[in-house]
């Protein structure tokens, strides 16, 4: 990628601390509202990555008392959508357009989403729009896998 995005030029002028990292995220809830309700906090943010973390508090409780299989996928969506943001050329836009959801495990502590492309395309070469897959794996405190979901995102040239 040539040039850099506004926010990932927005993370990179931030310390590379919690400090840093509970401005981006909260810069980002400001944005996008419905994030807040799972408290995320952004804690990478690179093209083609995105990591995020998200407590397990009573706002994101189910009826067993786990973190919420919802809750779970906003948690994945903040972090795709970071992940997009800062990926996409301004001269692109994304959108989403499917998730395909797989639960493993009950998530009995807080979740640590870790969002990824690995083979980033050329986004020059992006001329009517492509779907590309964004894979991202929920991890609970001990690093079980508990939640996995492949985001299909739709990018076009504006």
């Amino acid at each position: 990628m040539t040039t850099q995005t506004p926010t990932y030029r927005g993370w990179l002028k931030l310390p590379r601390n919690r400090i840093g990292g509970a401005l981006f995220s909260l810069g980002m809830c400001l944005r996008v509202p419905y994030f807040a309700t799972v408290l995320p906090h952004v804690t990478r943010l690179e093209p083609g990555r995105c990591e995020a973390r998200a407590p397990k508090w009573w706002g994101v409780h189910n009826h067993i008392g786990t973190f919420h299989a919802i809750a779970a996928c906003n948690l994945a969506e903040a972090a795709m959508g970071m992940l997009a943001e800062a990926t996409v050329p301004t001269s692109h836009r994304w959108i989403p357009k499917s998730m395909n959801t797989r639960y493993l495990a009950k998530a009995d502590t807080g979740l640590r989403a870790v969002a990824t492309v690995p083979d980033l395309p050329d986004f020059t070469e992006i001329t009517s729009g492509t779907d590309l897959v964004v894979s991202v794996a929920l991890y609970d405190k001990a690093g079980t896998e508990v939640v996995h979901a492949d985001i299909t995102v739709w990018v076009s040239p504006k």
